[in-house]
């Protein structure tokens, strides 16, 4: 067992310097990453094939071909790897077990995470539900005070608060989290070193020994204007639902929130008054058709799609119970257990197995159940006619 243990390490560990390696050339970014582990089965296959072979990737040319090859020229992928793990001890790759869960649905997952803080499993593995809170770096105090409502309320019923670490809506949202001692992480625009802003160093420092700081920006990357938008697709693939509290109308903030729209999350704004120029991004995506925050209790019941969180004794989740969402303090009912009909037959079944409580895409399904489309499309027609799952926007099928 030992000797299996030790062989499946040094496996990972291998896997993890072509996901370094190639995360270093220029002009390859997470999609065409992507793609080469797909044509080629392994990075350790794609490092090694020759320029023509890489040409049959869609998006390598023979300008970026001829850039892989220079780099690979001198680049050990090995040896690399020994040396950036001396500055970067801590990073996952999609490739390992521990890579958040939610990342790994979005079409560009960061190649390399990096992260500094205290890792919690359970909200790697999508047990633990996240919600983004991001805004403006000026905010008006209508703005500031909502986020505090906001972020307060869902770190006190178990929710993880995702923000960026920015001036602004971004402080309130962490601090106000961690006021009432609940998790949140930071995802950063620089390495996870770096501090930016400056004054929120004693923020980040929190963060680090209560939460976690993340980015795929390795250790002293200084910040870079082009970052923050690469950032925001983090965040929102990170979460399963993003709040925009307030935004003018050429906002970072936009940007997340239509990332999120485009993953299939789901997306809400705090309403404000026409001459608020801060506002006019939230209601630009209330007109487009985010949700509309009217509440602290209204904005639970709207999450309620959400996979609830399963206290234990310690207060620590566990990765082999169910999930439950506490909301009592605020006098929402209890989560009811799914009923499993008895007499389903057995393609139903199949399908119902792979629909829970959480949203989830039609193209998930047919890798969960290995059905053809055709055939999950037709079960999903029977499930949703006997009131056993329900059709959501964007071909998202839930439980009951």
């Amino acid at each position: 067992m030992t000797a299996k243990v030790a062989e499946n390490g040094a496996r990972l560990a291998i896997a993890q310097a072509f996901w370094l390696a190639w995360s270093q050339i220029p002009n390859v970014g997470a999609i065409l990453i992507q793609r080469l582990q797909a044509r080629f089965g392994s990075l350790e296959v794609a490092w090694y094939a020759s320029s023509q072979d890489l040409m049959t990737v869609e998006g390598v040319g023979p300008q970026i071909a001829e850039t892989i090859q220079k780099f690979r020229c001198n680049l050990d992928p090995i040896v690399f790897a020994e040396q950036h793990i001396q500055a970067n001890p801590n990073f996952w790759t999609p490739d390992h077990p521990d890579y958040p869960r939610w990342l790994l649905e979005i079409p560009d997952p960061p190649p390399v995470l990096y992260y500094r803080g205290r890792v919690d499993l359970a909200e790697n593995h999508g047990l633990t539900p996240a919600i983004a809170i991001v805004g403006t770096r000026r905010p008006s105090d209508y703005g500031r005070r909502w986020t505090r409502r906001l972020s307060s309320t869902l770190a006190q019923v178990g929710f993880t608060v995702v923000s960026g670490l920015a001036d602004g809506i971004d402080t309130e949202a962490h601090q106000s989290c961690l006021a009432e001692a609940g998790r949140t992480i930071a995802v950063l625009g620089t390495g996870v070193d770096v501090v930016y802003p400056a004054s929120n160093r004693q923020l980040s420092q929190q963060i680090a020994e209560r939460g976690l700081l993340v980015s795929e920006f390795p250790a002293g990357t200084q910040p870079d204007r082009p970052h923050f938008p690469m950032r925001n697709r983090i965040i929102a693939g990170l979460c399963r639902a993003t709040l925009v509290i307030e935004a003018p109308q050429k906002s970072g903030s936009l940007i997340t929130a239509r990332l999120a729209n485009e993953y299939g999350r789901e997306v809400y704004a705090l309403p404000g008054t026409l001459d608020n120029p801060r506002a006019i991004g939230c209601l630009s995506l209330l007109n487009q058709g985010a949700q509309l925050i009217l509440g602290e209790k209204e904005l639970l019941d709207m999450l309620g799609t959400l996979p609830p969180l399963s206290p234990t004794s310690n207060q620590q989740l566990s990765l082999l119970d169910g999930p439950l969402l506490d909301s009592s303090r605020l006098d929402s009912p209890p989560p009811q257990e799914l009923q499993e009909p008895q007499d389903l037959e057995p393609e139903l079944h199949r399908v119902l197995q792979a629909v829970t409580l959480e949203p989830i895409a039609i193209d998930r399904i047919v890798q969960e159940t290995g059905l053809s489309a055709a055939e999950v499309l037709s079960a999903l027609s029977q499930l949703e006619l006997m009131e056993l799952v329900s059709l959501l926007p964007g071909m998202r099928y839930q439980r009951g």
